[in-house]
């Protein structure tokens, strides 16, 4: 089967802690302090390789993470950086946001790494911290965090023509002689499970490029059959061609087809429906010529001059080379650019949050919980075992409000209080 979608989960390293360390020398008692600065994350990059054209890669591993920077140590020595990650991936891959399905980055041309995801700054060691006032600072700042999403990446095939039609109207058959593509073809309702790409080459000079989207059935664009899933696959192409059954083998009406695909297309995209569009009449060798006339002349009185009809045959030839100069032309009238998809969505994240929580253990009496982002933040980098760091802590949760809000549940002096991996007894 055809990936040509995946979700992932993508992570950035986080940033390494700074260090709290001081100078210890012969002759040096009292240096200064000497913590160094931990390592910056690594960065989430995605890159354009010209090799693939599946997103089979991702069809197994759904986590990639980036390397966490290392933590500063003493004698000013920085963390090593966090390696980066990069992720191959096809021409034409969009990457969205998987909770909202927005864009976050179009890979239709881009020819260098690109990074989704920056990795965490590294913290700053003690010796950053030092003032007139404060000669031996016995804290330091943690790392930045991670940065994490989930997304989604849709392959969007590259081509300058897309075939439309309903099940076997003879597209993969039209694909097979114009094109050195080879399409699978058989007689179910979409056969064709990938879309195949073919180069038309016309003369030395003259060519394109071709896709055959697999076969649309009414209720595509909401999903029904395997519709929706091909339908991503047109959203590049400059022109389309509707390819219908003219000799109606399995009963159909070819302009009932063309409006089917048309509504399709509407209801998936708007822009999709007024693209450049030219109608191809196929299967007309097994049609009288005074059938052939009726339907070639119902159609040019419904669809055209918007549409221009051409009468073909998928398996003689006939009609086909006036077919494709005509579109060859289309093609090149049209802007001579990759149809790039505008960016929908900036992740955010927020590294402000301030809260905390503060509650009594409810399977502990006289034992009292405290947690939070801050907290935890705060936490990694104070030195609780020193004098000056245990004071900077009783400060901090004083000015945080914290121990007002201990003394609001009833706190009493011996109860403890236990705070991630430290507990501490309440004196006043």
């Amino acid at each position: 089967m055809f990936a040509d979608q995946a979700k992932i989960l993508i992570r950035s390293g986080k940033g390494g802690n700074g260090h709290v360390s001081f100078r210890r020398e012969k002759y040096v008692p009292n240096g200064g302090p000497d913590g160094g600065d931990g390592g910056c994350g690594g960065d989430v990059m995605f890159l354009v390789d010209e090799g693939l054209n599946t997103l089979v890669d991702f069809r197994h591993v759904h986590q990639f993470f980036a390397g966490n920077g290392e933590d500063g140590s003493k004698r000013n020595r920085h963390g090593a950086n966090g390696e980066n990650i990069i992720l191959k991936v096809p021409a034409g891959t969009v990457i969205k946001d998987f909770e909202t399905g927005k864009v976050i980055l179009d890979m239709s041309d881009k020819t260098e790494p690109v990074v989704l995801l920056k990795g965490g700054n590294g913290g700053k060691g003690n010796q950053h911290y030092a003032t007139p006032t404060m000669q031996a600072p016995q804290y330091a700042q943690p790392g930045q965090s991670a940065k994490e999403i989930m997304v989604t990446l849709e392959l969007k095939v590259i081509a300058d023509v897309g075939l439309a039609g309903l099940p076997n109207v003879g597209k993969s058959t039209f694909l097979s002689r114009v094109t050195n593509a080879k399409p699978k073809i058989a007689n179910y309702h979409f056969t064709t499970l990938s879309p195949n790409l073919g180069v038309v080459d016309l003369d030395a000079e003259a060519g394109f490029v071709i896709a055959d989207i697999p076969g649309i059935i009414e209720g595509a664009s909401q999903g029904v059959g395997l519709g929706y899933e091909f339908l991503r696959h047109i959203e590049r192409t400059k022109v389309l061609i509707h390819i219908v059954d003219a000799a109606c083998i399995e009963g159909r009406d070819p302009i009932l087809d063309i409006k089917v695909i048309l509504k399709e297309l509407r209801a998936y995209h708007e822009k999709l429906a007024n693209r450049p569009q030219v109608i191809a009449a196929n299967k007309i060798d097994v049609m009288s010529e005074l059938d052939k006339e009726t339907v070639i002349s119902l159609l040019r009185e419904e669809f055209e001059p918007e549409m221009k009809v051409f009468p073909i045959s998928a398996v003689s030839g006939e009609g086909v080379k006036e077919l494709l100069w005509h579109v060859y032309q289309m093609v090149q009238e049209s802007p001579d650019e990759v149809i790039e998809f505008e960016q929908e969505f900036v992740p955010e994240f927020d590294y402000s949050d301030e809260s905390f929580t503060v509650e009594q253990d409810e399977s502990e009496e006289h034992v009292f919980l405290v947690y939070g982002p801050r907290i935890e933040r705060m936490l990694g980098y104070t030195n609780l075992e020193s004098e000056k760091g245990f004071d900077f802590f009783q400060k901090f949760m004083r000015e945080h409000g914290i121990l007002k809000e201990l003394e609001a549940l009833g706190i009493a002096e011996g109860d403890t209080v236990k705070i991630y991996e430290y507990e501490f007894n309440y004196y006043q």
